[in-house]
């Protein structure tokens, strides 16, 4: 699970609850150093590996998103080490935003993805198809939307590698049923006032990044 300044905490700390229930299972809370991951909304969290002593050959390769993915699109050192274990993981895998951080290092092309909602035409900037669908299967790269759906993702990905029962069972001991107090936690479903003033809130920010993307995509050329 890959850690950096800036990274959502619920896209890393949801899934990281269902894969800490796993048997036999070692994660590896990785960063460039020791130092604590300052998350956007508060948290810090403490790597407990460096890149430099993560072993060459991981089963899954994590990563959340969050404000701070703009910087890892330009931190040559995070994009090779994710690039690297990547090449020979057995699982490729992200939450949110995390997904434009897979696609900068060439590990979604030519497969289905998905992100947060506000962020699906970045992704599709790599050109990848990204489906309608909280969690993307396609084949051994699993993507979960935005922010919650990390642990819809972590309890699928459980279902894959565990099978259907020990993911039910993980999924009655964290009590996970979902009964949100509004409708309105997708723009599906929400109202399109709110939609608007969503993208509106967020718009320069969403430029900034897609003008990011593309001066990387030119510069790959």
């Amino acid at each position: 699970m890959v850690l950096f300044d800036g990274m959502t905490q619920l896209d890393l700390t949801g899934p990281l609850e269902i894969f800490s229930r796993w048997p036999e299972t070692k994660i590896y809370l990785v960063s460039k150093d020791f130092d604590p991951v300052v998350c956007d909304r508060y948290l810090k969290i403490i790597p407990d590996t460096t890149f430099d002593s993560c072993p060459e050959t991981l089963d899954i390769l994590f990563v959340p998103g969050g404000n701070g993915v703009s910087s890892v699109l330009r931190d040559d050192q995070y994009l090779t080490f994710i690039q690297s274990r990547g090449n020979t993981a057995r699982y490729i895998t992200s939450v949110c935003t995390g997904s434009l951080i897979l696609a900068a290092c060439g590990l979604l092309q030519g497969y289905q993805a998905t992100t947060h909602w506000l962020s699906i035409n970045l992704l599709k900037e790599f050109d990848i198809e990204v489906p309608n669908q909280r969690v993307v299967i396609d084949r051994n790269r699993i993507t979960g939307g935005g922010v919650t759906s990390g642990i819809d993702f972590a309890l699928v990905l459980t279902a894959i590698i565990f099978g259907d029962s020990k993911a039910k069972e993980i999924q009655l001991g964290v009590e996970y049923n979902p009964q949100p107090p509004f409708q309105s936690g997708h723009p599906d479903v929400a109202d399109s006032g709110l939609v608007t003033q969503v993208k509106e809130a967020r718009r320069d920010a969403q430029q900034d990044r897609l003008d990011q993307i593309k001066e990387l995509i030119r510069s790959r050329k």
